[in-house]
């Protein structure tokens, strides 16, 4: 964490000293949040088990190319993402059903190293990776039960809220997250699409146990993203 956080800030204090092409723009896209949690199973093993939330994101990017297409980026991004899940009873047909409706807020802060090759006049390609800085603003689920002729409020449990200080869950989570990403791009002119996948450097769980067994809540937070924007100055 001190080296992400040590690289981020070089990456920034070198803002200062770019004398070469930068461009800060704005920017808006999908974003398909993803949890991941190693989950015992019966024979003590661990699956990694994926929640994938679809949602959007927007937000500032700065953008400088120092030598021969070699630059960096770095974005103050919201996103949200939101998903539904149904909890099958043993038959399709028992009642009641489960059912939880989550929604995910964060703010990110990517910072990426790149690469952009021109390919035509004013038409770039590039390539980017780098780290992101994530802060959990809420991620809340409200459960809810089906009889078979209207769903209702989970009275025993209607919300839970995972990034409550007062959440005792398997699943409680810690605020602050650092992904590592990889995508690729394409620029026109002032226009630009960006897309990559950033994978979960560091465990989000708070949890010391699963269940009360010894064995260790544990996972990642990945992210697929494809983003369009338009730089609005050049300089």
């Amino acid at each position: 964490m001190k080296r992400i956080v040590f690289f981020v800030l070089a990456i920034i204090a070198a803002t200062m000293f770019v004398s070469a092409q930068q461009f800060i723009g704005v920017n808006l896209g999908y974003a398909r949040p993803i949890t991941r949690l190693n989950q015992p199973i019966v024979d003590q093993e661990k699956t990694l088990t994926p929640t994938a939330y679809n949602g959007f994101k927007v937000g500032l990017v700065y953008d400088a190319t120092i030598v021969k297409g070699f630059g960096f980026s770095i974005g103050l991004n919201y996103t949200f993402g939101a998903k539904t899940t149904d909890w099958k009873q043993i038959t399709a047909s028992l009642y009641p059903q489960e059912r939880t409706r989550g929604q995910y807020h964060q703010l990110e802060i990517p910072v990426d190293w790149q690469y952009k090759f021109e390919i035509a006049k004013r038409t770039w390609l590039l390539l980017y990776t780098g780290p992101t800085l994530q802060c959990g603003l809420s991620l809340k689920t409200k459960n809810y039960i089906d009889d078979g002729k209207q769903e209702q409020v989970n009275q025993k449990n209607p919300i839970d809220d995972l990034y409550s200080e007062q959440e005792v869950s398997d699943y409680a989570l810690k605020r602050l997250n650092v992904t590592w990403g990889i995508g690729a791009g394409f620029q026109y002119e002032r226009y630009f699409l960006r897309g990559g996948y950033d994978f979960g450097l560091i465990n989000p769980y708070l949890s010391q146990s699963f269940t009360g067994k010894d064995i260790y809540t544990r996972g990642r937070f990945d992210q697929w993203q494809i983003k369009l924007g338009i730089y609005l100055w050049e300089f």
